[in-house]
C-alpha cells in the first residue's frame, strides 16, 4: 500500500518533468541567428534529409550540445542545492552561495594555468577547491549549538568571498588574451560546449543513482541528527557520501560551464511546493526539472540582448538573488 503511491508519484514526476526538459531542449534547437524550421529539426535528428546543408553542423555542434550541458548544468546544480539543504537543514543553502561552486572555480583556474587537462588535472583541481571550502564551512560553524543556519551562511558568504578575491587575483595574472574568456566563463557561460568533451559527463549519472539511493536517509536527517542515529541512520557515512559526491558533481560543472548562481536554491523549493518533502520524489524532480530551468534560462539569454548573448549565469541571478533575499528576510522576521 505505501509502495504504489510512491511509485506513481515518481511516474508522474518522471513524465511531467521528463516532457518539459525534451520540450526545453527542443525549443532551444529551433532558436538561434540561423533560422531553422521544426521540419529541418526533426529531419536532422531522425536523419533524414534536410534542405539546408548547414543544418546538421548547427544542430549536432553547436545548439545540441549547448542544451545537453546546460540540462546537465541544470541538474546537478538543482540536486547540489537539495542536498545541501537536507543535510545542513538551512532552507538557504546551496552551492553557490556557500562557496562551493567559488571554491570550485578557484581551483579549476589554478589548473587552467599549469596547463593541465580538463580530465582529470582541471577536475581533480575544481574538486580539491569546492571540499576545501565545504570543510571550511562546517568547521566555521562546528562549534554553534545555536544559530547554526546563519552561522552556516555567514561562513558560507565570507569563503565566498574570499574565493571570489582569489579569482580576481589569478585573473590579473593572466594573459589579455584571456581575461575576456575567463571572465565570460565565471560568469555562467555554455557557449563552448564541445560534444567531443560530454564523455567528462557521464559521471553525473552514477552521482544522480547514488544519491537517489541516499533519498530515504535525507527524508531522516530532516529530523535532526539525534533523531536519524535512533533510527539507525550512520550520520558520519552519510554526511560523507552527500557532501563528497555533490561537490564532485559541482566541480565537474564548474569546470566545464563556470560559476552559475542560484539555481539549487530556485528548483529545489520550487518542487518542494509542488511536490511535498518526500526526497525520493524530489530528487528525479530536481534532476529533471533543473535541466529544463537551466535550459530556458539559457534560450532567454540568447534571445534578450539586441546583439550577441550574454552569459546564462546573469539570467539565473536576476531570477534568484530576489528571491534569496525574500527567504533571508522570511527566515529573520
Amino acid at each position: 500500500m505505501y509502495q504504489k503511491p510512491l511509485m506513481k508519484r515518481l511516474s508522474m514526476v518522471v513524465v511531467l518533468l521528463g516532457g518539459a526538459l525534451c520540450c526545453s531542449i527542443l525549443a532551444s534547437l529551433l532558436t538561434g541567428s540561423s533560422k531553422l524550421t521544426p521540419g529541418d529539426v526533426f529531419a536532422v535528428l531522425t536523419g533524414g534529409k534536410t534542405t539546408d546543408a548547414a543544418a546538421e553542423a548547427i544542430i549536432w555542434r553547436i545548439r545540441l550540445p549547448r542544451a545537453i550541458l546546460a540540462a546537465a548544468v541544470g541538474g546537478t546544480l538543482s540536486l547540489g542545492g537539495l542536498v545541501f539543504q537536507a543535510r545542513l537543514r538551512n532552507p538557504l543553502a546551496e552551492p553557490y552561495i556557500l562557496g562551493i561552486s567559488g571554491g570550485a572555480a578557484v581551483g579549476a583556474i589554478l589548473g587552467m594555468f599549469l596547463g593541465m587537462a580538463m580530465f582529470p588535472g582541471v577536475t581533480l583541481f575544481s574538486f580539491t577547491g569546492a571540499m576545501m571550502i565545504m570543510g571550511g564551512v562546517l568547521l566555521l560553524a562546528r562549534h554553534q549549538s545555536t544559530g547554526r543556519s546563519d552561522t552556516l551562511l555567514l561562513a558560507g558568504v565570507m569563503l565566498n568571498a574570499f574565493c571570489s578575491a582569489c579569482i580576481m587575483f589569478l585573473i590579473s595574472l593572466s594573459q589579455s588574451s584571456q581575461v575576456h574568456h575567463i571572465l565570460f566563463w565565471l560568469m555562467g557561460d555554455l557557449s563552448m560546449a564541445d560534444p567531443d568533451q560530454f564523455w567528462l559527463l557521464i559521471p553525473l549519472l552514477f552521482c544522480y543513482l547514488l544519491i537517489f539511493t541516499q533519498a530515504r536517509p535525507m527524508n531522516l536527517l530532516l529530523t535532526g541528527d539525534e533523531s536519524a542515529a535512533a533510527l539507525g541512520l550512520h550520520i558520519r557515512g552519510v554526511t560523507w557520501i552527500l557532501l563528497g559526491t555533490t561537490s564532485f558533481m559541482v566541480s565537474l560543472i564548474v569546470s566545464q560551464a563556470g560559476l552559475v548562481g542560484f539555481v539549487g536554491l530556485v528548483v529545489p523549493h520550487f518542487f518542494r511546493l509542488l511536490f511535498g518533502p518526500d526526497h525520493r520524489t524530489l530528487v528525479p524532480a530536481c534532476i529533471l526539472g533543473g535541466g529544463a530551468y537551466l535550459v530556458l534560462c539559457d534560450l532567454l539569454a540568447r534571445v534578450l540582448p539586441a546583439t550577441g548573448e550574454m552569459p546564462v549565469g546573469v539570467i539565473t541571478a536576476l531570477i534568484g538573488a530576489p528571491l534569496f533575499i525574500i527567504m533571508l528576510w522570511r527566515n529573520r522576521v
